[in-house]
């Protein structure tokens, strides 16, 4: 059984290594991973969240209830435009357990190339809160987590409310 990495695990905070072949136990995990994602009532989980090194994610678009499932996903590009909207982790959270949030800026659209469960090449368009989630769990997959972005007053006030937990 999977279990949820925190703000403070060094595994947040590493490069995660690409897939190189899709197995039953990763498919299993990314199955797991979305049942996971959607007890806590989350929106996009990364591989580093649940302790594995590894260049997948699971994330689900709100509006349609659309389950994404991709394995080694890069972004391609990344509108000029951006926009300011709350951001929470399910890795950051506070003294009542739930997520801690903040307003980040990020691109409003972003073009994202992955490859699916099935092995095929997906690339898809995403703006709005699809394109916000998409940049939020490829950002865990290179060590950065949202509070990153924070001005260092920001970031000290979330994370003061994060240090109250451990």
């Amino acid at each position: 059984m999977l279990q949820m990495k925190l703000c403070g695990d060094l595994v947040l905070r590493t490069t995660c290594a690409p897939v190189s072949d899709i197995t039953p136990d990763l498919l299993a995990t990314m199955d797991e991973m979305v049942n996971m994602m959607r007890e806590q009532n989350g929106v996009g989980l990364a591989a580093p969240q649940v302790g594995i090194l590894s260049r997948f994610l699971v994330m689900m678009d709100p509006d349609t209830e659309t389950v994404y499932r991709m394995i080694n996903p890069t972004i391609l590009s990344r509108s000029d435009a951006l926009c300011t909207m709350e951001e929470g982790c399910l890795s950051v959270l506070g003294n009542d357990g739930l997520p801690v949030y903040a307003n980040v800026s990020r691109p409003k659209s972003v073009t994202v190339e992955w490859t699916d469960e099935n092995g095929d090449k997906k690339m898809a368009e995403m703006s709005g809160v699809p394109a916000r989630i998409v940049q939020h769990e490829t950002d865990h997959l290179d060590g950065k987590l949202f509070v990153d972005y924070l001005p260092s007053v920001k970031r000290e006030m979330v994370m003061r409310k994060v240090k109250k937990r451990k």
